[in-house]
């Protein structure tokens, strides 16, 4: 095994849940792999411990029986650290050494998509939670047989974020700004472009950064020049934070408007006031009934709030267990097929997965905005396509 920094990313972490029933004291063994540490260690962290509760519930309950036997749920996980080149040692490692059955996860796009070519060489069925680049499904037009997701896509996220932009906050000009080496960030720009301009606006300034960098007054500065209406920056929360506080202090006022990388439970403490104002697409509303239940649980699990990925990973469970009762097999072929006809209601919507694709068909998108310093829902939002 590799030595990598960091005690969470240099050994695998092995939770076992309580002894098998049935023939033989079977697990099926569950894989999770994401950001434990890094600048996305918090929604890794949610990630992972909603898989955990949500699977130790199950257990608890007996497990779930599959041809004629009874099987509790195990989980190997490795923190990835949120980079493309971890992750893909880490899903070797989980097909080749720990022979997992499934896989949940990754949170990013930049993860899911090597992931993606693995799972698919390894025949093992991985459902990825808030990865929205299309490619993670899709790849040159063909779909991977064994990549699946529980959110919706950055091109419909795209649209919504330059319907709402142009239809109910009146811009008409738009600056984009991207984090150059992301492929969530760079895509999400690009479909936020196309549908912009499709609907009327013009785009005056397309800046773009590297992960590695902390300060991006040069950048900001061109912005600034351009006098947009508003600013799309389809970054993550420390990012946008970071740039935002940079912004408004070098006399850049527009609209800021994000995408479903943004929120986190820091956000506004990062940020401070300079995102007041503002908006972002994400998959849900935090306040919405539907997912109290879940909210509820894992506060009293763990003592604080979930963040965004957790409510996708909840979703993204619920779909492999449904998959694994059909398939009535542990076999990741017929899991996956399974998954293809899934048609199940989650908590961040109804999840009909489309067998050309693997994406959820026909979830909504929330606007949340930054009021009085506190994350609001505004609207669910549908967009209009190009034709």
């Amino acid at each position: 095994m590799r030595v990598r920094s960091g005690l969470l990313a240099a050994v695998a972490v092995f939770i076992l849940f309580g002894c098998s029933s049935g023939s033989g004291g079977d697990s099926i063994k569950i894989g999770w792999l994401g950001a434990l540490s890094g600048d996305n260690a918090a929604w890794g962290q949610s990630e992972l411990n909603t898989v955990k509760m949500l699977l130790d519930d199950v257990n608890s309950k007996g497990g779930v029986s599959v041809g004629g036997k009874t099987y509790r749920f195990s989980i190997v996980s490795y923190d990835d650290r949120g980079l493309a080149d971890e992750a893909d040692a880490d899903v070797k490692k989980l097909a080749w050494d720990d022979k997992v059955n499934a896989i949940i996860g990754p949170a990013f796009s930049r993860e899911a998509i090597p992931v993606a070519k693995m799972v698919a060489w390894e025949k093992i069925p991985c459902i990825a939670t808030t990865a929205t680049n299309p490619a993670v499904t899709v790849s040159n037009n063909i779909v991977n047989p064994y990549m699946f997701r529980a959110c919706f896509i950055d091109s419909y996220q795209g649209a919504v974020a330059a319907n709402y932009a142009y239809k109910r906050l009146g811009a008409k000009t738009a600056a984009i700004f991207v984090k150059s080496d992301d492929p969530y960030s760079v895509g999400l720009g690009e479909f936020f472009n196309e549908n912009f301009r499709w609907l009327g606006g013009k785009v005056v300034a397309s800046v773009s950064f590297k992960a590695d960098e902390k300060d991006y007054r040069n950048e900001l500065t061109q912005i600034k020049d351009a006098k947009p209406d508003l600013v799309f920056a389809p970054v993550f929360d420390t990012d946008i934070a970071l740039a935002a506080k940079e912004a408004r202090s070098i006399g850049l006022d527009a609209v800021m408007m994000g995408g479903d990388g943004w929120p986190s439970a820091n956000l506004l403490t990062m940020a401070g006031n300079a995102l007041e104002g503002c908006y972002y697409v994400n998959h849900l509303d935090v306040s919405d009934p539907a997912v109290q239940a879940y909210r509820t649980k894992y506060v009293q699990t763990y003592g604080k709030e979930p963040e965004l990925p957790g409510y996708l990973a909840n979703d993204a469970v619920l779909m492999l267990l449904d998959a694994i009762q059909r398939a009535q097999t542990l076999d990741g072929t017929a899991i996956a097929h399974a998954l293809e006809s899934c048609d199940i209601q989650g908590i961040t919507g109804h999840i009909k997965i489309g067998k050309d694709t693997h994406n959820p068909e026909g979830k909504e998108a929330a606007i949340i905005g930054i009021k009085n310093g506190k994350m609001v829902f505004v609207e669910r939002f549908a967009a209009t396509l190009p034709q």
